[in-house]
């Protein structure tokens, strides 16, 4: 097996365990068909699925399952250098928090038409306009931002 063929071999294997995590959410009533999982190095440090109907919190997708459950692994925010691998296109709130986690790449399975078909809406949250977010009290906002922006050994993203 040469290493390209290897590569394609592992990715699958990835992908499986994913599909494996969604089978598990959906086999204990946990939330729809997305399951996901991070590798670094080759190896899984984070696996998640949807548990927004187990949790009753509508931001636990399994993206952000497995982001919090790597991170946790790693004992850092910072999943830079891992993959991602997930059954479904990562919806916007997923994808924002996969660039803050520093992850370089997503393999995913269904699109995004793929999951409106079975009625998640996904596609709503790439066409809303912003209209019902209104700047409010930013003369004191900003200086919070200026107090951090003076620590020392702050996160700066």
């Amino acid at each position: 097996m040469t290493g390209n063929q290897k590569r394609g071999a592992d990715m699958n294997a990835f992908m499986s365990a994913a599909i494996s995590e969604a089978r598990e959410g959906i086999e204990k009533g946990h939330g729809g068909p997305f399951g996901c999982i991070i590798v670094k190095d080759g190896r899984i440090i984070g696996r998640g699925h949807n548990e927004v109907v187990a949790r009753r919190d509508p931001t636990c997708h399994g993206e952000i399952m497995a982001i919090r459950d790597a991170c946790g692994n790693l004992s850092s925010f910072d999943l830079q250098g891992c993959e991602l691998y997930t059954t479904a296109e990562p919806c916007p709130m997923c994808f924002g928090a996969i660039l803050w986690a520093n992850i370089g790449k997503i393999f995913y399975g269904c699109n995004i038409s793929d999951s409106e078909a079975i009625g998640f809406r996904d596609k709503l949250f790439y066409e809303t306009d912003r209209s019902m977010a209104q700047e409010l009290d930013i003369e004191e906002c900003l200086e919070i931002f200026e107090e951090y922006s003076k620590k020392k050994n702050r996160i700066g993203y």
